[in-house]
């Protein structure tokens, strides 16, 4: 399984520390936040790459280069130079297929830290590969700063107006099938995806471990301070 990691967007809260560095290139813990996914996704043995960028594109290939220092060989998917030409999570899919393959593939954000098993996701994309669902969406309990979630789960799939709700995690996996015949031009994964949600297609699940999805310059301080005093 390959794997798209999202990380053409500005981050505007993160300002101004994403004037000058795309978010997923900022530190915590003693790496980028991007090489967390990274190191996460290799150890799961998903090694080949697909990363989008926009705003500021040129320093994630010369911080990256080609993965092979991080164990993994990646392809970019350079949606232009600036945060003005990013296409969002739909259309950066989309623009990505090509290099994604034929078979189920991983999406996820290039600025989160979690202690999720990417290598759970393996039985879940052959389940998409067999046809028994389109898509695989991974929720976490609503942290504060999104205390009222995006979405339900009953029964095992993705349930847009149930309750409890939970908060979409940035981790997916998709069938290219989903996509077929749009253009990769600036759209949104949601609320697009759930059409395919109501009618049974996207399967769902709640991990309730550690995640961080830090949006500001002091939530990536502490951050900081928690993966020095408690690593992954």
């Amino acid at each position: 399984m390959r794997a798209l990691i999202l990380a053409a967007g500005r981050g505007e809260r993160m300002r101004p520390l994403s004037d000058a560095t795309p978010k997923p290139l900022l530190a915590a813990g003693g790496r980028r936040l991007i090489e967390w996914q990274i190191r996460a996704l290799a150890a799961a043995g998903i090694r080949e790459l697909v990363i989008n960028t926009a705003h500021l594109a040129p320093q994630f290939e010369e911080s990256l280069g080609d993965g092979g220092r991080l164990g993994v060989a990646i392809v970019w998917s350079r949606e232009g130079d600036v945060a003005a030409d990013a296409l969002e999570t739909l259309g950066g899919i989309v623009r990505a297929l090509p290099l994604l393959g034929d078979g189920p593939f991983a999406v996820v954000s290039g600025d989160i830290v979690s202690g999720f098993d990417y290598a759970t996701l393996t039985p879940r994309a052959a389940a998409i590969a067999a046809g028994a669902a389109d898509a695989h969406l991974v929720l976490v309990p609503n942290p504060a700063f999104h205390a009222q979630g995006d979405m339900g789960l009953e029964q095992g799939l993705i349930a847009p107006d149930a309750v409890p709700r939970f908060t979409y995690a940035n981790i997916a996996v998709f069938a290219p099938r989903l996509f077929a015949g749009l253009a990769p031009v600036h759209a949104r994964l949601f609320p697009w995806l759930y059409d395919a949600a109501r009618a049974g297609r996207v399967t769902g699940e709640v991990f309730d471990g550690r995640w961080y999805n830090v949006g500001t310059p002091r939530e990536l301080e502490r951050l900081d301070r928690e993966l020095a005093a408690r690593p992954l």
